[in-house]
């Protein structure tokens, strides 16, 4: 194979790495292919002084990818599975998601070790709706603050006494090489991840069987599945990725099971519920969880 593949990413650090990660596991597939990274500016990256769910969600960080792989600029895009949305335009779709790294909130403080030592009323920097909802339940004292910017942007802003703690996802601390700033994981029970965090997706023009057939070695089966029910729950609740949704999937044995979790951040309600079933039928078993949360009155604390 002679070919070029170019590759649309952000250009914050931890998307690079995701990029390069891609990049060198085709170029070792295929010894002949050149493969170029595309780096470009969203929208996303550029607002930071306004929390996600108020300009518009995840979605921000992956149209000028899409609009670059229409255009012929690039021939893939690859993001973080929990930055794309629901539904994603019908000229695309995932052409491949590969496995999955640590899926857990870490807990990153430089002087406490895990949510329970903070003191009361102590800062912590987040901006995602999620973990607020969750945080609110078993610290309601906290000072939960808006904290929006790449990981090393989040990590100075808590070295310079900014935060007594700030939450971040283990995998792109992981990737980015910080592995050893996490202090500690924060457990499901406490704080269920998102959608399709950890994991990285390859998104491609729709049909694109060359493609399709170029990346197919990188797919992994199990972190698809896992995903592939996490997402089928989260577009069944039609949450987005800037309200306060979780879903984690977890297989044993060709045996899935799926927990999904919607929360209203002003009234502190949660909803959690569980579902269990074989791997073939991840997408309905999402289907059917969300469901099982619509009857307990999810639609209402979304619409709130």
């Amino acid at each position: 194979m002679n070919k070029t593949l170019k590759i649309a990413t952000r250009q914050s650090p931890l998307a690079l790495w995701q990029a390069q990660h891609v990049k060198s596991r085709l170029e070792k597939i295929y010894p002949n292919l050149t493969v170029i990274l595309v780096k470009m500016t969203t929208k996303g990256d550029q607002i930071l002084n306004s929390s996600l769910s108020k300009i518009g969600g995840k979605g921000l960080f992956i149209k000028e990818l899409e609009v670059s792989i229409m255009k012929g600029i690039s021939d893939i895009a690859v993001h973080s599975m929990k930055d794309v949305p629901c539904e994603i335009p019908q000229e695309f779709e995932l052409g491949a998601i590969l496995k999955c790294e640590n899926p857990f909130d870490a807990f990153v403080s430089n002087h406490f070790s895990s949510i329970d030592d903070l003191p009361k009323n102590a800062k912590v920097g987040t901006c995602s709706m999620r973990r607020i909802v969750q945080l609110k339940v078993i610290r309601p004292d906290l000072q939960i603050i808006d904290l929006r910017g790449n990981v090393n942007t989040r990590l100075k802003k808590l070295d310079d006494g900014e935060f007594d703690a700030i939450i971040l996802a283990c995998a792109g601390l992981i990737r980015l090489g910080f592995g050893n700033r996490i202090k500690q994981q924060i457990p499901e029970s406490q704080n269920l991840p998102a959608v399709g965090q950890g994991a990285i997706g390859i998104e491609i023009r729709e049909n694109d069987t060359e493609i399709l057939e170029l990346i197919r070695p990188l797919i992994d089966i199990e972190t698809s599945y896992r995903v592939i029910a996490e997402r089928a729950m989260n577009t069944r609740l039609e949450g987005g990725c800037s309200v306060p949704v979780a879903g984690f999937a977890t297989i044993n044995n060709k045996k899935i099971t799926l927990t999904g979790l919607v929360g209203n951040v002003d009234t502190g309600v949660i909803l959690k519920e569980k579902i269990f079933g074989h791997v073939s039928q991840a997408k309905i078993l999402g289907i059917e969880l969300a469901n099982k949360l619509i009857l307990l009155g999810a639609k209402d604390i979304l619409k709130d």
